[in-house]
């Protein structure tokens, strides 16, 4: 079979054989059918005091379920967690018959789908959490925005969080794993990255502790290592990925010299966990529409020789090329697969792309979640 020309490009796509984005993949102990990732998206559908994921959850993953892997919004691994409005959560019983409902549609549409498992630690806001102030690694104010059930407000100096705090914290991430391996996800992914609790202890402008959970480099990344081993031990093999995003700038977040060459540190040693992947964020492109900086993504592709998923500013053009030079396993798609869940398929024929409304993302209500149509029948192939 021949595809037409890809449009806007000139270009005629390689087809469905050809695409380095639609061959098989292994990650770990997580089979994917294609490298086309379906990136966590937060999406605030989540309206009910019990934070619980609803049918209109099971239509939007179950309708992307054509993806390699869809790794769902961040959800919280205790109440504690909580930092976002609209968010579901994975610590109740309810939430788990709610999740096993969302997870049997994707596996009945032959899908795979991990949870992602989040906590937004000094990020978070009093609205969230009854009144009470939220922990971090040190008192000091991130200068965040948390998006309350009033809308978005500014972060406070949070509490320092003690020992028996962390190690709470830590308990919860592997109550939050074996909770999501009752709810029938084939693994779960620990949320890493921005300006949440575990980017927190790894950044020394917000962490001054001199206790074993900072000081140094070492123990700065102690928390994360500590969240790892307790979300692999529910799983059998390889079903746990880290999110990381070494780029991130912001008001207390600098990627200059010194933080990159700790996230060096940081994914060398993440090669002795036993993790399906890498998943990665990169920089934002220099200027708006630029294609994706690949030389971040070979920095630590060079440190880390497990099953890497690259991610931020792709398009099927330069997601088959990074893919193509082995500089990543599969590429995850964020913003495309809002608008597109057919996004495998128009990748396989080369199709155009639709174009999501981001007045919608956060607005509730099943416009602009579940409403975006599969594009339609036309005499591409012949």
């Amino acid at each position: 079979m021949t595809i037409t020309t890809d449009l806007g490009t000139g270009t005629t796509p390689p087809t469905t054989v050809d695409q380095p984005l639609l061959r098989p993949a292994r990650l770990g102990d997580l089979r994917l059918p294609n490298r086309v990732v379906m990136a966590p998206l937060t999406r605030a559908r989540a309206v009910d005091a019990g934070l619980l994921p609803t049918g209109m959850h099971a239509a939007y993953y179950g309708q992307r379920a054509s993806a390699g892997l869809i790794i769902t919004e961040g959800t919280w691994v205790s109440e504690r967690a909580i930092g976002f409005a609209g968010v579901p959560g994975v610590y109740s019983e309810e939430q788990i018959a709610a999740w096993r409902r969302v997870t049997d549609v994707v596996h009945a549409l032959g899908g795979r789908i991990v949870l992602q498992l989040w906590h937004t630690g000094a990020a978070s806001h009093p609205d969230h959490l009854g009144g009470e102030l939220p922990a971090g690694p040190s008192a000091v104010n991130p200068h965040e925005r948390s998006y309350t059930p009033s809308g978005f407000k500014d972060t406070v100096t949070p509490r320092e969080m003690t020992t028996a705090d962390i190690g709470t914290t830590i308990a919860e991430y592997g109550a939050a794993a074996a909770n999501a391996r009752r709810a029938g996800f084939d693994g779960v992914e620990v949320h890493a990255l921005g300006s949440f609790l575990i980017p927190q202890f790894l950044n020394p402008r917000l962490n001054r502790r001199s206790d074993a959970y900072g000081a140094d480099r070492a123990g700065r990344r102690r928390l994360l290592f500590e969240i790892i081993d307790a979300v692999a031990a529910p799983w059998d093999g390889r079903r746990v990925g880290v999110r990381l995003s070494p780029y991130w700038t912001a008001e207390r977040f600098t990627a200059d010299e010194a933080m990159l060459a700790a996230y060096d540190e940081l994914v060398a040693e993440l090669g002795d966990r036993p993790l399906a992947y890498l998943h990665l964020r990169g920089p934002a492109p220099a200027t708006p529409g630029d294609g994706p900086d690949v030389d971040a993504f070979a920095r630590y592709r060079r440190l880390f020789d497990g099953p890497l998923i690259a991610n931020h500013g792709f398009g099927r053009a330069s997601g088959n090329a990074v893919i193509e030079a082995g500089t990543a396993d599969a590429v995850a798609f964020g913003t495309h697969f809002i608008a597109n869940p057919d996004l495998v398929t128009r990748f396989a024929l080369g199709r155009e792309l639709a174009t999501g409304d981001p007045a919608t993302y956060y607005a509730g209500g099943a416009e602009g979640y579940v409403d975006y149509p599969v594009s339609g029948w036309r005499d591409d192939v012949r």
